[in-house]
Parts: structure tokens; sequence; C-alpha cells
């Protein structure tokens, strides 16, 4: 298709009549957007839950398994030698 074609095909669909919009458009992507909002709030809140616990968890485990401590010896050391 040369240019002269494509700039009347283009011609032709700008001087058709627009489609019809559906009368409740607005208020169906209102409704479909404050549905987004709210499960990406609620989905946030459920992972900074998430994250809180795992840290409340972390420092329960640590501080009754002090991990940063050495392990005791199980076998005396050489002396003498």
């Amino acid at each position: 298709m040369k240019r002269p074609e494509r700039e009347a095909a283009v011609r032709q669909i700008m001087e058709r009549a627009p489609a019809p919009v559906p009368p409740d458009l607005c208020a169906e992507a209102v409704r479909r957007g404050e549905r987004l909002l709210r499960r990406g709030r609620l989905v946030r809140r459920v992972l900074w839950l998430l994250a809180w616990a795992a840290a409340v968890a972390f420092g329960v485990w640590a501080a009754r398994v002090h991990p940063w401590t050495q392990p005791p010896s199980r076998t005396t050391p050489l002396t003498g030698w």
C-alpha cells in the first residue's frame, strides 16, 4: 500500500461515525478501578503482616538459640606436647 492509498484509507476511517460507547462505561471503569485499589491495599497489608511475623519469629529464634556464639567443643584440647 502506497502513501496516497494509506492516506485515503485513514481519511475514510476518520470520516465514519464514531463507534457507540456504552452508557455505563464510566461507572464500570470506576467500579473496577476501586476494586483493583482495594485488592492492592489488601495485598500490601498481608505482605507487611507476613514481614512483621517473620521478623518477630526470627527475633524469638535468635534470642533462644544464640546463633552468634560458638558451640561448645566436644573434645578436649591437647596440652603439653
